[in-house]
Order: C-alpha cells, then structure tokens, then sequence
C-alpha cells in the first residue's frame, strides 16, 4: 500500500497520501503499529472503514494506521449474551452476524458503513437506537500512559454523535464489548415512527430483527447511505452535519413546521430540514464543482467523481453559511477533518 492514497482508503474518496502508512490485521500489530507511531513523535491517524473522515488534498504527513483486525467472540447465559469484537470489524458485516446468532439489539443499525472500533467514538445511532444502548466497555490503548485496559461506558461520556473518544481522550480502540439481547417470540421493538411506517406496524410493535434488518438496509439505500461502487450518492460520508440542539427559547423563533425533538432541557432539530428550507436542495452542486449535495438525501455531501477535498469543504461552508444567514443556527460537521479545510 506504499503508494496509496487516503481518497483510495476513504468513502468521500478525496485526500492525497500519508507520510507513512502501516496495515494492521491482528490485534498485536495494531498494539505495536500504533506504539511505534507514537515513539516517532510525529502527527498519527488510526483508519477504520474512512467512512467519517474528510482528508485534505494534501494528505497526511504523519502515520496512518489502518485497521484490518478481525475477530466475534461471545459468552452466553440466561440474561443475554456478552460479545467481543475486534476494531477493524466491518459494522454491517457484524450486524448480519448478530442477526444470524440471534442476537438482538443492533438490528437498526444496520447498513451503516465503517468498522466496529470507530462506532464507539461517534455513538453512532439510527431508527431509535443508539450505540449508547448496548456498548458496555472498549478494550483501549491509551496515549497519554500507554497502558492498555477495559473502559467502562459509562466512563466515555456517550452522547449525541459524541464521546470522550472523539473530543479528548486521545488512543486507540483495540476491541469493543456489547450486552445484547438474544431473540424472543415476537421479535424486537420498533422505536423509530419512520421505520414502523415503513413496516407497516404500529411503533412499539415487536417484528423480528431479520426483518427490521431487511426494512433499513432497504430505506437506507432509498437515501444512498448504503455503499455502492455504482452509484456517486453513496460516495458520502454520510450525514455530513449533526442535527443541531438549541434552546427551547431559540426553537420558539423557529417556523410552527420545523421537526423538533426533546433534548433533555433542549430542542433537537432536523439539520435536513433547515438546509432544504435554507434553499440549498438535493442534486445542488456549486458551479464549476465535482461534489454535490445528493439526489436522495440533502444531509449527504458526494463526490460526484473526481471532486477534491478543498471543492467537499467549500460546498459544506457554503451550507453553513445559508442555513446561519436563513435561521441563526450554525450546522456542525459530523465527519473528523483532517487539515485545514473547514477552519
């Protein structure tokens, strides 16, 4: 992988070449790959699926750390079931084999691209379901000491597209542990109104995991949020800005229409909606550009073949600035930047 670059390695596909690049494909090589990185005292990047990760057309002088480890462990006992999996796990790969033990819990999380070590980082969540739900402890290497140890949850600070692990603690994650379910009569809950729509049923209605499974691989392709080599929409990284959280007093200002949701003491509300009624719509691409807002989704930002890292950031400025000047409110990327693109 000498001379492979970071748009090669990314789903964004943009980003020029790291000063250094390292494949690790089991636990221990991970282990000393990242330690000798640290040793060099130069910048690092650990690399999953890079399917979160908008990297400038320079590249990365430093190390970067890809992450092909394997392995599912469980133990089972009349409660659940304890699963350990290794970081470079494929997420969805893991949700279909959950599926297919029977084991419950991550079912609606299904589709989403990436690997099992960065899910923790993001608490990435779908369809009413958290990664919060069920995530019990990761197995962590520690920059700041170099030690190694099982992190409790409740000690990474899980919020909304948010942890410890993305704003401060700063490491690599080497396993993670989940607590799920093991299948029952009847099936799973279904706690997202679009999804029971979609299914047909009312929300709260248990329908089987393989069927929740099957109903959001097919909505989310309905978005182009599942990859496909074909297709320029899933050329993404997904929602590219987190839904914002306001004050309730702020969401008062806002039109009677705005989809909002409770958070806690704030409102939650629909980043897809302020950027549509922004005036910024799906298929919209600045003049001379190669990326685009999606034709399926307006949260996604595409390479519509041959954009450039600096031509992504300038359309998610743009985005930023049309939706502040319309409604006050200021989207924040979800994606880690690497360099100076969106300062």
């Amino acid at each position: 992988m000498a001379d492979t670059t970071l748009a090669e390695l990314t789903t964004l596909r943009v980003g020029g070449p790291a000063g250094r690049l390292l494949v690790a494909e089991t636990t221990d090589e991970l282990v000393a790959h990242v330690i000798d990185a640290w040793s060099d005292e130069d910048d690092w990047l650990v690399l999953g699926g890079g399917s979160n990760l908008l990297v400038a057309d320079q590249g990365f002088p430093g190390t970067v750390v890809v992450v092909r480890t394997r392995g599912v462990r469980a133990e089972t006992d009349a409660d659940g079931v304890t699963v350990r999996v290794a970081a470079g796990e494929p997420w969805d790969d893991f949700i279909a084999t959950t599926v297919e033990r029977g084991w419950t819990g991550l079912e609606a999380l299904s589709g989403i691209p990436g690997t099992v070590g960065a899910a923790p980082v993001q608490n990435i969540g779908a369809y009413g379901v958290e990664l919060s739900d069920v995530l019990t402890a990761v197995d962590f290497l520690d920059a700041e000491t170099g030690e190694r140890s099982w992190v409790p949850a409740s000690e990474l600070a899980l919020g909304y597209r948010t942890s410890t692990l993305k704003h401060g603690r700063r490491g690599v994650v080497l396993m993670v542990e989940f607590r799920l379910g093991t299948a029952i009569e009847g099936g799973v809950p279904v706690r997202y109104a679009q999804l029971a729509g979609s299914l047909g049923v009312e929300l709260g209605t248990r329908v089987a995991p393989a069927d929740v499974r099957a109903e959001v691989l097919r909505l989310r392709g309905s978005k182009g949020m599942v990859l496909d080599d074909a297709d320029p929409d899933t050329w993404s990284a997904g929602s590219f800005f987190t839904n914002p959280i306001v004050s309730a007093g702020f969401a008062r200002t806002m039109p009677a229409d705005a989809p909002r949701w409770p958070a806690g003491d704030d409102v939650k509300l629909s980043a897809a909606w302020l950027i549509e009624r922004a005036g910024v719509h799906r298929g919209y691409g600045l003049p001379g550009s190669r990326a685009g807002i999606s034709t399926k989704h307006t949260l996604a930002l595409t390479n519509r073949g041959g954009a450039t890292a600096a031509q992504v950031a300038e359309l998610a400025r743009y985005v930023q600035v049309t939706v502040a000047n319309r409604f006050g409110v200021t989207l924040v990327p979800e994606p880690v930047v690497v360099g100076d693109l969106l300062a």
